[in-house]
């Protein structure tokens, strides 16, 4: 017997077709039958179904296949269960905000203490500079004046200039030698008293902290606002502030009060500041702006 829907071979006295459900129309021409092997039971009928029936031959059905329901299970058994997504830890957070804001802090602390431990650490990664000045002797001419021209580098604070310098009347030129000669045979003990205070006191120096535009206003005879002002001293220290950032500076000797004597000096000066800004990176941006041609 066939199915009317599919062609499907179906057993004798079959109701449905085994295949797809149809019901089976039994026609007296029919012919041929199929042996099969009852090995399922329909669970509503109770109906000997062949191995492979998907419809019950009887009440029409469907079948459940015990092999692939027990596939279908093995196969749930096998995925792996879903798990929870993790929350945030919020006390991880907390403990990694109070870290960063603690070396925040210390950072801070030691960038501006002045404790002999801080400026060890201030020199140690770059942040505090020495630079030397000047440090030696020289001389200055009678009515004339000597300068030593420094600059600060971007980013520079807390600068300051610092040192001590003395001055003297240099003997050594034919006409100081002249006059003392003069003075050595002068048998007035009262004069060669008030020759030697006449000398000590045409020894002293004026030093100045200039900027580049007041120097440049004082080199041509006016007046003008200076960092550090000495007046006519022999013996002096040099302390002053500078503003923050970079700058071009003087630092100058006059001995322009003196028509006549020359000066001889020594002086020690340096230039301390601090620098956030790493040398090295100071460097490559001058090399980069040369290569630029913006320098």
């Amino acid at each position: 017997m066939l199915c009317s829907k599919c062609a499907a071979n179906l057993p004798e006295g079959s109701q449905f077709c085994l295949k797809c459900g149809q019901p089976a129309r039994v026609s007296a021409n029919s012919a041929g039958t199929q042996v099969v092997t009852a090995s399922l039971g329909c669970s509503k009928c109770g109906a000997s179904l062949p191995e492979d029936a998907e419809f019950c031959l009887k009440c029409g059905k469907p079948v459940s296949s015990p092999a692939k329901n027990t596939a279908d299970q093995s196969a749930v058994e096998v995925l792996p269960p879903t798990l929870p997504r993790p929350k945030p830890k919020r006390r991880r957070g907390f403990l990694v905000f109070l870290l960063v804001i603690l070396l925040i802090g210390v950072i801070v602390l030691v960038a501006t203490s002045d404790s002999p431990i801080a400026q060890d650490v201030q020199e140690m990664v770059g942040w505090k500079h020495d630079q030397i000045i000047l440090d030696g002797p020289f001389s200055i001419g009678p009515h004339t004046f000597r300068y030593y021209k420094f600059s600060l580098p971007e980013g520079s604070v807390n600068v300051a200039i610092v040192g001590q310098f003395s001055a003297e009347a240099d003997t050594s030129t034919p006409a100081n030698r002249k006059d003392k000669s003069k003075d050595d045979k002068n048998k007035d003990s009262d004069k060669s008293k008030d020759s030697d205070k006449s000398k000590d006191s045409d020894s002293g120096v004026e030093v100045y902290v200039l900027t580049d535009a007041a120097f440049t206003v004082w080199q041509n005879g006016y007046a003008t606002s200076s960092l550090y002002e000495s007046g006519k001293v022999a013996v002096g220290s040099v302390q002053a502030d500078i503003p923050a950032g970079a700058g071009i500076y003087y630092l100058v000797f006059s001995n322009k009060s003196s028509p006549k004597t020359p000066k001889s000096l020594h002086a020690t000066v340096l230039l301390r500041y601090k620098s956030w800004l790493p040398e090295w990176f100071r460097i490559m941006k001058d090399r980069f702006w040369n290569w630029l041609g913006l320098n």
